[in-house]
C-alpha cells in the first residue's frame, strides 16, 4: 500500500513563497513519476507539475517559470518549491504517485494520491 503525506502548505502574501513536501511509503520511490496537482472547491483537480523516474520534469503554463519540482530519493520525498504567488494559486494541493516512469499531465496516469494540503494566497 502506497502512502502519500503532504506537508508545507499554509498563508502567504502574494509575491510569497512556499514549500510543499511528499513523504511516499510503500513501494520503490525511485522507480515511478511523481506529480502535483491542485483543486480549487467547486472545480476539478488541475496539473500542476510531474517529474519522471531519471528527473525529466513537466510543468503546467500557469505556473512555469515560478514553481520547481524536485524528488529525494533517499529520503522517498518530493517536492515543490512555489515562488512567486497569486491568489489564483490558491488551492488544495495533491501529491500523486505515477503508474507509469514518465511525467504525464493526466490525473488519470496517477495511481494513488495524498490527503492533499492548503495553500493560501492572500492579496
Amino acid at each position: 500500500q502506497v502512502q502519500l503525506v503532504e506537508s508545507g502548505g499554509g498563508l502567504v502574501h502574494t509575491g510569497g513563497s512556499l514549500r510543499l513536501s511528499c513523504a511516499a511509503s510503500g513501494r520503490t520511490f525511485s522507480s515511478y513519476a511523481m506529480g502535483w496537482f491542485r483543486q480549487v472547491l467547486g472545480k476539478g483537480r488541475e496539473f500542476v507539475a510531474a517529474i519522471s523516474w531519471i528527473d525529466y520534469t513537466q510543468y503546467a503554463d500557469s505556473v512555469k517559470g515560478r514553481f520547481t519540482i524536485s524528488r529525494d530519493n533517499t529520503k522517498n520525498t518530493l517536492y515543490l518549491q512555489m515562488n512567486s504567488l497569486q491568489p489564483e494559486d490558491t488551492a488544495v494541493y495533491y501529491c500523486a504517485a505515477g503508474a507509469t516512469r514518465s511525467a504525464l499531465p493526466n490525473a488519470y496516469d496517477y495511481a494513488y494520491w495524498g490527503q492533499g494540503t492548503q495553500v493560501t494566497v492572500s492579496s
